[in-house]
């Protein structure tokens, strides 16, 4: 396999692994992959296994060879976690760097940045008000 996705392919096989499809309910990974199951997946297993294929169909695309296209991972990578063997980048991030934030579903919405300009506004209005009538 080429060095270039076989970083890319330890991330799905470490996702898959995690997910519920195999935790929960044990299903075989191979069986996790195929169509019924593969829409169970966690949204980042998904994103992975898209660039896995994305990576393999790269290196038979004649005119990608000579482009040179950018490896997926590379070891100059800002943050990288480096306790692990490898450097290989999701989002910008290292994937496998820890701190997977939780949710639960219940969690405030956050107000609407126009709703906070326009209560600013109204307080500058008020202040301005209360200074002339002074």
């Amino acid at each position: 396999m080429p060095s270039s996705c076989k970083e890319l392919r330890q991330a799905v096989a470490e996702c898959l692994q995690e997910s519920d499809c195999i935790m929960v309910q044990r299903n075989k990974p191979s069986d996790c992959l195929r169509e019924p199951l593969a829409s169970t997946l966690p949204t980042r297993c998904q994103q992975l296994l898209q660039g896995y294929g994305a990576c393999k169909r790269g290196m038979i695309d004649m005119r990608k060879r000579f482009r040179s296209s950018v490896p997926v991972a590379h070891q100059s990578a800002e943050g990288a976690d480096t306790q692990k063997d490898g450097y290989q980048l999701y989002a910008g991030q290292s994937a496998f760097s820890g701190g997977v934030k939780e949710t639960s579903g219940n969690e405030p919405i956050p107000p609407d940045w126009r709703d906070v300009e326009n209560e600013k506004y109204r307080l500058e209005q008020q202040q301005l008000q209360q200074q002339e009538r002074k």
